[in-house]
């Protein structure tokens, strides 16, 4: 039985779940064990059969992009929804830790695909203007409501967090970037 649009109907809420915890389960595994565990491993911790992950997923390259690409689609979607919870300077803090859990999956994940022979490159490639985008839009947020400095821009914390993300594929780097966030943000917040 076929799963998905082709047949023009929508996919069956087991299927859309089961989808969701193998790509959980994969981003957990990949994060804990590396871009090479064993597919049957991450079908394992999704509680699915290994030929329930091959129907959603035919190879590991198409499960390490489906990862990735929910990772930023995640990342950049909760901008919007920290936004409308939030006041813009605490939703663009929240959204910068956010940033670096993205980072600490990225560390893991992009090497491998770059090295994709599929559709990872280009996923890759693609996902650096919709996290600058969502980081802008906050930015923008912030300095409007004057939550941060009015004579920064939405460039300038990208440059900073460039300076930032250096090194983000070194294992500790984690705790230091989110030390370099609140000092970050104590910068920028505009003086009395």
């Amino acid at each position: 039985m076929s799963v998905g649009n082709e047949t023009g109907r929508k996919p069956r809420a087991d299927s859309l779940r089961n989808r969701e915890q193998l790509l959980e389960s994969a981003k957990t595994a990949f994060t804990e064990i590396g871009a090479d565990v064993p597919l049957e491993e991450v079908a394992r911790r999704a509680g699915v059969g290994i030929g329930t992950l091959y129907r959603h997923f035919p190879t590991r390259d198409a499960l390490l992009a489906a990862v990735y690409r929910r990772e930023v689609e995640q990342l950049s979607a909760s901008a919007d929804a920290l936004l409308a919870t939030r006041p813009p300077g605490q939703a663009l803090e929240a959204w910068l830790h956010l940033l670096i859990d993205y980072m600490a999956t990225k560390r893991v994940i992009a090497p491998a695909l770059r090295a994709s022979p599929g559709d990872g490159p280009r996923v890759y490639a693609s996902s650096g203007a919709a996290i600058t985008e969502a980081m802008n839009r906050l930015a923008r947020a912030a300095i409007a409501s004057r939550d941060i400095r009015p004579d920064l821009g939405p460039d300038d914390l990208y440059r900073i967090m460039v300076g930032v993300s250096h090194g983000y594929d070194q294992p500790d780097w984690e705790p230091s970037a989110r030390r370099l966030i609140e000092i970050l943000m104590a910068g920028l917040r505009p003086p009395p």
